[in-house]
């Protein structure tokens, strides 16, 4: 039999798997768009053809207190080469650094170490300007601005309320939560408290499937009133290419450039497959750091798996199933309607872990879930609902036994920044 070797990023290492040529449907990955030649230059470009609005240096003219809202470490986006330029237009527009402070949109992510702060800020950035880390569970560190329409409580970093001008600075790929990351989504989860994350995460949930690459849903217009409400009206955002490389740059309104950049985000990170697979075989890359993260890797996975069929993980997980989220296994082994339950009566006072718990588990009672991983052992596992293999390999060996000669395979080599569309 004729074996196929396909090659999957494992962290920053690869692992080779040998899948038979007569039951592999196809091995898919972000679209190879070549990145710009110049960052510099494209951010420019940008700035100088603002989406919706008027010109960043226009905007912050008369500014006393401005506050750059910038996504972490478990982002690719290269605000080392970025903010330097946004610093440098503020200054030309008056506003000095000594006004400006960036704030680390962490949502419920745990603080970044001054160490990866200069790696993901840069050396420069770190020179100029006050970097904080945004304490979600603070509540004396958040302004309360009451509800929305809907019930969700607005709780807000104080730092970045009271700033006169504030920018949101991140990258636009599908998300299982909000259809697709950007855009208003770095005020909500990103500089918001606890109560207000939750809301918006079980929001998420009441659909029987993730919103993944859903671009019109009810928590996008959530996130869209809250970061309206808040004061964010303006966004850089960046389309990367599988490596991290930027492709293009969008500046401008909130939603206005946010839209723009969704129409690029969806040429590089939408793949179309002929057919639903019995087993899908997939990476977590770039989300490796923890299982919090590599979550993502479940939902482009059940797009591409026909139900009843198996998911593959292929993850490091470095830092385990989750830092800040530490209860999370007491809740996973329990079904997505008990979960329901349990967060009705008030039993459960992680509800962000538990919106996440709920959108694992609906993808479980649709398919079965094998993890590769040294970072989360056999047990870890079971208690997540996932059978652990030591190997890729033995992982995609079991699901063949199990689901025989014939099961057709599919191969997401970047699944969390992917967005498979079943086109026979």
């Amino acid at each position: 039999m004729t074996q196929h070797k396909v090659s999957l990023p494992y962290g920053k290492q690869t692992v080779e798997v040998l899948v038979p040529e007569a039951n592999l449907i196809g091995a898919y990955s972000p679209k190879d768009i070549p990145p710009v030649a110049d960052i510099k230059a494209e951010v420019r470009r940008a700035l100088a053809r603002p989406i919706g609005s008027a010109s960043l240096q226009d905007l912050v003219r008369g500014k006393q207190k401005v506050v750059f809202v910038a996504d972490d470490n478990t982002r690719l986006t290269p605000t080392d080469q970025l903010i330097p330029i946004l610093l440098d237009e503020c200054n030309q527009a008056g506003v000095s650094d000594a006004q400006i402070t960036i704030v680390i949109a962490l949502g419920t992510h745990r603080f970044m170490t001054q160490g990866e702060i200069l790696a993901k800020f840069g050396a420069e950035t770190v020179r100029r300007v006050q970097i904080k880390n945004h304490p979600y569970k603070d509540d004396s560190a958040m302004v309360d601005l009451g509800v929305t329409d809907t019930g969700g409580r607005i709780l807000i970093n104080k730092d970045v309320y009271d700033a006169d001008f504030k920018i949101g600075i991140g990258s636009i790929v599908p998300h299982h939560i909000p259809g697709y990351a950007g855009g208003s989504k770095i005020v909500q989860p990103g500089v918001s408290g606890e109560q207000t994350t939750a809301y918006t995460h079980l929001l998420s949930v009441r659909a029987p499937r993730s919103y993944l690459g859903v671009l019109e849903n009810p928590v996008r217009t959530e996130l869209d009133l809250m970061a309206r409400k808040v004061g964010l009206n303006t966004i850089l955002n960046t389309v990367l290419n599988r490596h991290g490389q930027v492709v293009e740059v969008f500046f401008g309104d909130v939603e206005a450039a946010f839209r723009e950049g969704v129409k690029r985000a969806s040429q590089v990170y939408e793949v179309a497959i002929p057919e639903e697979a019995d087993i899908v075989l997939s990476s977590s890359h770039p989300c490796d750091l923890e299982f919090w993260q590599a979550h993502k890797t479940l939902y482009p996975s059940d797009l591409a798996v026909k139900a009843g069929g198996i998911i593959i993980v292929v993850t490091p997980c470095y830092e385990g199933v989750a830092k800040t989220h530490c209860d999370i296994l007491e809740v996973t082994p329990h079904s997505s309607s008990e979960i329901r339950n349990m967060v009705s009566a008030g039993q459960l006072h992680d509800e962000v872990a538990a919106a996440l718990a709920i959108a694992w588990a609906q993808v479980k009672e649709r398919e079965t879930v094998y993890i590769v991983s040294d970072g989360i052992c056999a047990e870890e596992a079971a208690r997540l609902g996932f059978k652990h293999f030591a190997t890729a390999q033995a992982a995609l060996d079991a699901a063949l036994a199990e689901k025989g000669g014939g099961a057709r395979v599919t191969v997401l080599t970047h699944a969390p920044d992917m967005l498979p569309v079943i086109r026979k």
